[in-house]
């Protein structure tokens, strides 16, 4: 009768740990997790905007809104500058320092006043 019993005991030990569904979930969010992580590097890499983390780094983005509005967004070193283009045209007063001519082939040259 007691080796009945303890054939009985066993097979209930077994059954309990392979029917535990909680046991797998916390395998799944692990993977999950480093899933999600490893998303987060490929789109880093894939944009080249991993030089955003170094400290040393100098980097210009331009971005267009939706709205058609176009903002550069500037690093250098640790300090993040983001300004605005606008269409406004801005006036004042000022001196003529020369001339800029284009060139057919594309190049500009620029010849100072005396």
């Amino acid at each position: 009768m007691m080796s009945l019993l303890r054939k009985y005991s066993s097979i209930d030990e077994e059954f309990n740990s392979e029917a535990d569904p909680i046991g797998s979930m916390a395998n799944l969010f692990d993977v999950s997790i480093v899933f999600i992580v490893a998303l987060f590097f490929a789109l880093f890499m894939a944009y080249s905007t991993l030089d955003l983390f170094n400290p040393d780094s100098e980097l210009v983005i331009t971005k267009t809104m939706a709205n058609g509005e176009i903002q550069i967004i500037t690093k250098k070193g640790k300090d993040i500058k983001i300004e605005k283009v606008t269409e406004t045209s801005e006036s004042g007063r000022g001196v003529k320092l020369g001339t800029a001519y284009k060139l057919e082939d594309g190049r500009v040259i620029y010849i100072p006043e005396d």
